[in-house]
């Protein structure tokens, strides 16, 4: 288990390699909020996130001989990119290996940060799929493998995010009440938490996972890491199925709550971030952010702080971002509707069914039917949420035999 002089010796090695990103109070969050906000810009770090931190510590420490054979790692994305920028700085061979959903944006970054010293190999929809084949292909080559999170040296490189914000905050005079952080595999949260219990113990750490991957919440729950058997790959920053071993134990010590927030919500936290404030951050950046707002009764009046782990957000992904973000707000909705197949169909529909400021998004036959009707997935998106239930008392006089496929999760996956 990792302790205080273990992130202070990797300080000692990283603060001439690493930015010290700014610890900024945040006025508009702290108006929303009634508290006063401080964020730590991680993603303003040379790889736009904190993981170029535990990447360049782990390799650093390596012996000659070993660097020489090279190393290997398995990442969503910004894993790899900390390994890259390492392995060119140092001119280490490293192979790289990512799941096929990656974002093209963070695979690109690799190939930038890396240059010829990576090689990267896509492999599974998940990221542990990818660690799964980058562990086999290193006890098949004798090649080092760099854990992301479930390595002590790792974790005490991303401990150096804490030794900065505590550095900070005596420089300004600031004392927190809660720290809020992210947590995929729990390399962050394993070396933050440790040492801000050594040298801060009165701050609360608070664990922030994506609803749809809490694979810590069920390590705490049996009392050992267990994989889940099915995640939301959304927040791929800290989408993983299982917690490390180490990074478990080490949050179950010290990290005081932990708690789950809706990537629809972590969609519309990321959009308020660009549009207001001009912060570029990536789904699992932003989960520590969007956390305030499930934990808004509870930090009025105390002084927060926030990490923001991560900027590597591509630009194709707003899409799916912005339609995340208005299913979660109640503005767009998805139903299979039996519908007439005839003509004027529609627009008795659009007359008689939609309010005035409603719209129909998508209208697409998902077969056709003999019967003179055929079943239609059709999306709408409402002019006011709260004409929810008007809008529903209309459809069922349509169609009583209507699927609400937010209700109804694997048809939704399949479907939409």
């Amino acid at each position: 288990m990792i302790s205080a002089r273990n992130v202070e010796q990797a300080y000692s090695v990283l603060k001439d390699v690493v930015v010290r990103t700014p610890l900024d109070y945040n006025r508009y969050l702290s108006e929303r909020y009634g508290a006063n906000i401080y964020l730590k810009r991680e993603n303003e770090q040379r790889v736009r996130s904190f993981k170029i931190r535990g990447a360049y510590y782990a390799i650093s420490q390596l012996p000659e001989e070993a660097k020489e054979r090279g190393v290997v790692c398995a990442s969503a994305g910004n894993h790899a990119q900390g390994v890259a920028y390492t392995c060119q700085e140092m001119q280490i061979p490293a192979t790289i290996f990512m799941p096929i959903t990656t974002p093209q944006q963070k695979i690109s970054q690799v190939k930038f940060f890396g240059g010829d010293y990576v090689t990267i190999r896509l492999v599974g929809d998940t990221f542990d799929e990818s660690a799964s084949a980058a562990q086999a292909f290193t006890q098949e080559t004798g090649k080092v493998f760099i854990d992301p999170f479930d390595d002590a040296n790792v974790q005490a490189g991303q401990g150096t995010v804490a030794y900065e914000i505590l550095d900070e905050a005596q420089e300004q005079s600031i004392s927190f009440d809660q720290l809020l952080v992210p947590v995929g595999g729990g390399g962050l949260i394993a070396g933050v938490s440790a040492y801000f219990k050594d040298q801060a113990p009165e701050v609360k750490i608070v664990g922030v996972e994506a609803s749809g991957a809490r694979s810590m919440k069920a390590a705490f729950d049996k009392g050992r890491p267990v994989k889940l058997p099915e995640i939301d790959k959304f927040a791929d920053g800290i989408a993983v199925q299982k917690v490390g071993k180490s990074t478990y134990e080490v949050a179950r010590k010290y990290v005081d709550q932990l708690i789950g927030v809706d990537e629809g919500w972590i969609s519309e936290t990321i959009l308020d971030l660009y549009s207001k404030l001009g912060v570029v951050a990536e789904p699992a950046g932003a989960a520590a952010i969007a956390a305030l707002e499930v934990l808004k009764d509870q930090i009025k009046g105390q002084t927060i702080c926030c990490i923001i782990s991560g900027g590597n957000n591509d630009i194709n992904r707003m899409p799916e971002m912005e339609e995340r973000a208005l299913i979660y707000e109640g503005v767009k909705h998805y139903f299979v509707v039996n519908f007439p197949q005839r003509p004027g169909a529609l627009r008795e529909f659009v007359n008689h069914i939609l309010g005035p400021n409603d719209d129909i998004t998508r209208f697409e036959y998902i077969k056709r039917a003999n019967k003179g009707t055929g079943p239609v997935l059709i999306g709408i998106a409402l002019g006011d949420k709260h004409d929810y239930a008007d809008f529903i008392s209309r459809l069922e006089g349509f169609d009583p035999q209507y699927i609400n496929l937010h209700e109804n999760d694997s048809l939704y996956k399949m479907l939409v």
